[in-house]
């Protein structure tokens, strides 16, 4: 059964906020800048009352950023659905442009949006790195399958 996806309302900010702590997603740095993903609008997969994933996001000029997107489990269809509601809102919002930032050691991340036609756009040398030392010194030397974290992976896409 596909999940209801939604807005987030006042009332969510509990759930959410302990969903995003659960996945170190408090604090995202990207693009040299530190973002917390709680002062921007946020999709959420509701599974009857539970919170079963997130995606926030920033719409600025005619492009849509994918700010941070988790889903509690994988294969549950939560991702997918996420993501057509923000293609959906960038639509609506006259973006031509949805575009992510995501690390080099996310190749999980990588099939994901790549099978929903995201292209790799742009390759950040060292951006992982300069943020760990300036602005989030938690972000580990170590990510997935024990990839050195160090470069930060621009992709997009056109609204469907």
């Amino acid at each position: 059964m596909a999940p209801e996806i939604r807005m987030r309302r006042p009332e969510d900010v509990p759930a959410v906020t302990a969903f995003l702590e659960r996945h170190n997603a408090l604090r995202v740095a990207r693009l040299d800048r530190l973002e917390r993903p709680l002062e921007h609008p946020a999709l959420l997969a509701m599974d009857g009352g539970t919170v079963a994933g997130v995606l926030t996001y920033v719409v600025g000029g005619s492009a849509m950023e994918i700010l941070t997107l988790h889903a509690e489990r994988q294969w549950a269809g939560c991702g997918t659905s996420l993501v057509r509601a923000a293609e959906r809102i960038a639509a609506e919002s006259h973006c031509d442009r949805i575009f992510l930032i995501t690390t080099n050691d996310n190749v999980d991340g990588l099939r994901f949006y790549q099978r929903r036609g995201f292209r790799l756009a742009e390759l950040r040398p060292g951006a992982v790195d300069r943020s760990r030392a300036v602005l989030k010194p938690e972000i580990p030397a170590v990510g997935a399958y024990g990839i050195p974290l160090r470069d930060e992976l621009v992709l997009d896409k056109a609204p469907s």
